[in-house]
Order: C-alpha cells, then structure tokens, then sequence
C-alpha cells in the first residue's frame, strides 16, 4: 500500500497569517505609481548639470537667507495658520485683498485644496494635455473624472477647451505658461474663454512661471479677478523665487471663494522657515528681476541656437524649453544623461530642458549638436 501526503492548498477559511494581510485601500490610490524624482545624470568625467526640475541655477537670495536664519530660532512653535505677515506682504505688493489670498504647499499644495474643495466621484476636472503632470493625478486622488483636451500646436485650445465643459465639470485648469510646453494664452483669448465657462464652474490660472513671461500680449492673471468670482489664481515662490526646497505658494480670489476654500487647507502646511522666506523673496524684487533677465537672455540664445541646427522649438515664456520628439524623446533623454545633462524626457511624447546658467546650457547645446533634429 502506497502512502500519499495532501499537497494541496489549505481550505479559503483556513486562518492567514497576519503580517500578510494589508489594509485596503482606495481603487484611486492603487491605481498610481509614485513620485519618483529623477537621479541626476554624470558624464564620465563626474559632471552634472540639472536641467529637469525648472529650478532656478541661482543661489539663496541675500535677504532669504537672513530671513530663515531667524526664523529657524523659532521653529519649535507653531507657524502663523493664516500665514498673516506674509499675506499682507502679498496683498500690497500686488494691489489685493488679504481676504481673497490664501497660502499653501508650494502652488501644487494648493492645487489640491482646489480640487478637494470642490470636486469628488461623479464630478469632472478639465485641463488641457499635455500639462502639468500633478493635475491627473490629484483629480484622480479625489475620485473625480480628468477631462484632457490635446494642445492645438503645442498651447492650449481654448475653444475646444470651453466646448468640453459640460454640467459635471467643477474645475478648469489653465497653466500659463504651460508646462511642459512654455507657451502661452493671450488676455483676449483667454478673457473670451472665461466669459464661456458657466458660472459655478471654477476655472484655475496656473502662473507658476509667470515671472518669466516678458510678452507683452501675455495677461497678469491677478488683474482678471475683479468681477469673476468663479477665477482663482495660483503663484508659487518655487521657481523665479527660488524657495523649491520650501515648498510655498498661494491663491488669490473672490473672498468669498477664498474663504469656502480655507476650509480644506491642511493645518500648518506653510510653514514658519517658509513664510519669512517668502516674504523677504518678495521684498527682493529688484534681484529676482535682474535673475530672471538672465533665464530669459538665455532662453532666447538657446532657443535660436537650436533652431539654427534644425530642431523644432516652440516659444517659451517659462524658464524651460520644449523640444516635441514624438517617439525620439526618450532616445534623446538618454543621450543627454550620457553627458551628465538632466532633462525631462516624456517617453513617445517630448523633451523639456531647464534653461541654466550660460555654461550649463552650452554644455546642452553640445549634447543636441550631436544628435540628430529628426
């Protein structure tokens, strides 16, 4: 008689072991991939030259760096919630009312206080694509549906933008400069969009790199609030400001908008160190201007240089660069990390290259001299 042992699996009610069951967690939050910042690129000589985050190449302002030493004396209480000193700073410089500013996270911190306010399972978030990348994944994040309307020749289609909008649709966003393609909107056309969009809809404008702009035809957002309670605007000290590593930024509004969204900022999330940098970046005007000539004298060298060698490069506001490879993008990615150059390659789709110092972006134009424009 042969002996045979049960190999099979135990029975579906059998006790599992505990470390192996995991908590269940929203289909939404499954469904992402997370954040991965890219690893800088070196060339083989160990040089690295960032061009991916669209970060200022310059170093803390004087009077920034002055304001997070003594602020860092008091971080052990508790920042200012409603972030008054710093609101103030804001609503004189550009002519508003503190009632109608709100702080956040960085803009993208804000951003989701927008969406969280406002939108939810059923409701739709429309945006034009391709964009900035945080927009589908915060709208998804809230369980709302992403409504994408494709750039028409690389800047957003407004007419086919306003067409899209429909009863479910409670946020539009519009980033101007866009990003990743650093064009941008007219104040005609876009105040011609804003009359479209159906009163209670909220339509966001998305300035995060509204102090490159230097086209003329190119509107302040902040001078379209007055009479539009459904506009709200975003502004981040990350960029021209120079506080990325800080993570500060605002909205400004209708009050009465302002104030219904104050409800879904999280506690404390600008911080202290945050707010007196803020503050001292805006009382530094004059430095930011000169730096931002700088990026802009740049962007216009690079951009002439590389239209010189035959590549295809669209007009930039921001202080980036889009190079629309199509299925190449990805190919030329590499290419450039080979010589330590750090861009922000979107596979099938294009290349964003962070406009540097004038020595970083030689060593760019080096690397696209080397590689063919098609």
């Amino acid at each position: 008689m042969t002996t045979t042992h049960d190999t099979q699996a135990p029975a579906a009610d059998a006790p599992r072991d505990p470390s192996e069951q995991l908590p269940r967690f929203r289909e939404a939050v499954s469904g992402l991939v997370n954040y991965r910042p890219q690893k800088p690129a070196l060339s083989p000589e160990g040089r690295s030259y960032p061009l991916a985050a669209n970060e200022t190449p310059f170093g803390t302002l004087p009077k920034v760096a002055e304001a997070i030493a003594e602020a860092a004396a008091g971080i052990n209480r508790y920042p200012d919630n409603g972030g008054q000193a710093l609101v103030a700073e804001i609503a004189e410089r550009f002519g508003l009312d503190p009632e109608g500013l709100m702080l956040g996270c960085g803009s993208v911190g804000v951003a989701q206080q927008l969406i969280t306010a406002v939108a939810g399972p059923g409701d739709e978030v429309l945006y034009a694509w391709p964009s900035f990348e945080a927009y589908p994944i915060l709208t998804r994040l809230a369980g709302a549906t992403s409504v994408q309307v494709e750039l028409r020749e690389g800047v957003h289609d407004l007419t086919a933008m306003a067409d899209r909008v429909t009863d479910r649709t409670r946020l539009v966003f519009v980033c101007n400069p866009n990003n990743p393609t650093g064009t941008v909107v007219g104040r005609t056309e876009l105040e011609e969009f804003l009359d479209r969009v159906p009163a209670g809809c909220l339509v966001v404008l998305d300035e995060a790199y509204y102090e490159y702009v230097r086209d003329t035809g190119t509107p302040d957002g902040l001078s379209l609030l007055p009479g539009r309670p459904g506009l709200v605007v975003l502004r981040t000290f990350s960029k021209a400001y120079g506080l990325a590593g800080l993570r500060i930024g605002y909205a400004a509004g209708d009050p009465r908008v302002i104030g219904t969204l104050r409800k879904a900022y999280l506690p404390y999330s600008a911080g202290s160190v945050a707010q007196a940098a803020a503050v001292a970046a805006l009382r530094s005007g004059g430095e930011v201007r000169r730096r931002t000539d700088v990026i802009t004298a740049e962007r216009t060298r690079v951009t002439d240089a590389l239209r010189k060698l035959g590549w295809r490069v669209p007009e930039s506001e921001a202080n980036f660069l889009w190079l629309p490879l199509g299925e190449r993008a990805a190919a030329f990615g590499a290419h450039c990390a080979s010589a330590g150059i750090s861009v922000r390659a979107v596979p099938g789709t294009g290349v964003r290259v962070t406009l540097g110092l004038p020595a970083d972006n030689d060593a760019f134009l080096a690397a696209a001299t080397a590689f063919p424009p098609s």
